[in-house]
């Protein structure tokens, strides 16, 4: 049996779109589970796109995922001689022509055709020319592209793994254009010239391309290639169910990266996103997504792309690699620091304060701001709503005399909430009455984490400092 080989190609022109990761990570996943060969070519054909270093950063946003090319990763515009001889013998065999119409005449024929309720296409002025007047336009420094000749009258029949059987008239077909005139290929040949010379065995790209696939299939057949099996993925979509896209929210893979969201999440919340393992299972690591994937469980359906479901996974992850304490923390104790800023030596104590509460780790420098600088607050946000001001500026009185003697050494949560349940039963207060105006003292806030981690945070000299801060307001 052929060994398995898959590729994925993206185009260096701008970041790794949600909908890549995705592709490339199916295609990864393929060829792991089959014990095959993975491929990254970059399809760099279209100059006027094309942005300098993209292909760097789309290589290393990949990587990241540890998703990377068992071969030495190609550009198509180091094969151009490829293309070239396989259009110079589409040519020869009469599967291929020069074309030197100008734009204009292109535009007037295709307006000519709207008007006359004709479905656009080209008119195939320059199928005949003469081997005479073909190299008098070439000697004369005419520019030409090169089209497809689409065969008369018959059926092109595409098999697809997920869509099934596609059949298309060749009569509803363009004569395409395979090389442009500046020698560079279109996708149309380049990916079947490049799909064949790598021996990919399987072909997984998105939905978008299945307009081109009969056209695909015909180059296949001129050039006598055997074609790879094919997986067009499903759309992905906005939660309204329109095409998934910029002006609705990132669409990068870094913009989610930037924000605080975790590989192990993104490929996780990806991989469900038209494929189902076909249980109740919802957590994936890339070990086990291997292991589970396969091709035929990928659905027709377009899948939605829902941003809280993202946030769902990552704050799970984020929970559940704090709880473990290992190796992994302590990367994500280095991951929170960039968001941190001057406070960044604090990472692992804000990541254990507001692990549980947040969706990605971007959220951390606004959520903690006030653990490293108060902002002024109103005093009538000391008082608890079944309290009052006289009670509040007693059990703030009785906290600090309380907190303040422990005992450097006994700050932390335990000591703090037994020292503060045993004021509230000495005392008869309710836990209202002194819990709420010392998260307040402490945070500024309404809500925060409670009183004793704030505490326990601040440290005993800041902790103190703000509760008296707070009886002076009330004075």
């Amino acid at each position: 049996m052929e060994k398995v080989r898959t590729r994925f190609a993206p185009s260096p022109t701008g970041y790794l779109h949600i909908g890549g990761l995705r592709t490339a990570l199916f295609s990864y996943l393929w060829a792991r589970k089959n014990k095959g060969e993975f491929t990254i070519r970059i399809e760099d054909t279209d100059r006027e796109r094309y942005i300098e270093g993209a292909d760097k950063q789309l290589l290393d946003t990949l990587a990241k995922f540890a998703i990377i090319s068992d071969t030495e990763v190609k550009h198509q515009s180091n094969r151009l001689k490829l293309y070239q001889k396989d259009c110079d013998k589409l040519i020869e065999h009469n599967q291929a022509y020069r074309c030197f119409c100008s734009p204009e005449r292109l535009d007037k024929v295709r307006e000519e055709q709207q008007k006359n309720k004709q479905v656009p296409k080209y008119d195939r002025y320059c199928l005949n020319l003469s081997q005479k007047e073909i190299d008098d336009k070439i000697n004369n420094g005419q520019k030409f592209v090169v089209r497809f000749k689409i065969p008369d009258n018959q059926i092109v029949v595409a098999e697809d793994t997920v869509y099934g059987k596609i059949s298309v008239k060749t009569q509803d077909l363009d004569d395409f254009v395979i090389l442009k005139s500046n020698k560079f290929p279109t996708y149309h040949l380049a990916n079947v010239v490049d799909d064949h010379d790598m021996r990919i065995t399987h072909v997984v790209r998105g939905e978008e391309w299945i307009p081109s696939f009969p056209k695909h299939v015909l180059i296949y057949q001129a050039l006598g290639y055997a074609m790879p099996i094919f997986v067009h993925l499903p759309l992905l979509l906005n939660p309204d169910k329109s095409k998934l896209s910029k002006r609705q929210g990132d669409v990068a893979v870094e913009d989610y990266l930037n924000k605080g969201y975790l590989i192990e999440a993104l490929i996780n919340y990806v991989a469900l996103l038209g494929w189902s393992p076909g249980n109740d299972k919802e957590f994936f690591l890339l070990k086990e997504l291997t292991k589970e994937f396969s091709l035929e469980k990928i659905n027709k359906a377009g899948a939605v792309f829902d941003v809280n479901k993202l946030n769902w996974f990552n704050a799970e992850y984020i929970r559940k690699i704090i709880s473990q304490n290992d190796e992994r923390f302590l990367q994500l104790i280095n991951e929170t620091e960039q968001y941190l800023g001057k406070n960044a030596h604090k990472a692992k104590k804000v990541l254990r304060l507001f692990g549980s509460r947040i969706d990605n780790l971007s959220q951390l420098a606004q959520d903690s701001k006030f653990l490293f600088e108060l902002a002024d607050y109103k005093k009538e946000l000391l008082i608890f709503k079944k309290s009052d001001l006289i009670k509040t500026k007693e059990a703030l009185n009785l906290a600090l005399g309380t907190l303040g003697k422990l005992h450097h050494s006994e700050w932390d949560q335990k000591s703090i909430n037994d020292s503060i349940n045993n004021l509230i039963a000495r005392r008869q207060l309710s836990p209202g009455d002194i819990f709420w105006p010392l998260r307040v003292a402490c945070s500024g806030l309404e809500r925060s984490p409670s009183p004793a981690e704030l505490l326990e945070f601040l440290g005993k000299e800041e902790a103190l400092a703000r509760v008296k801060k707070a009886i002076k307001k009330l004075q």
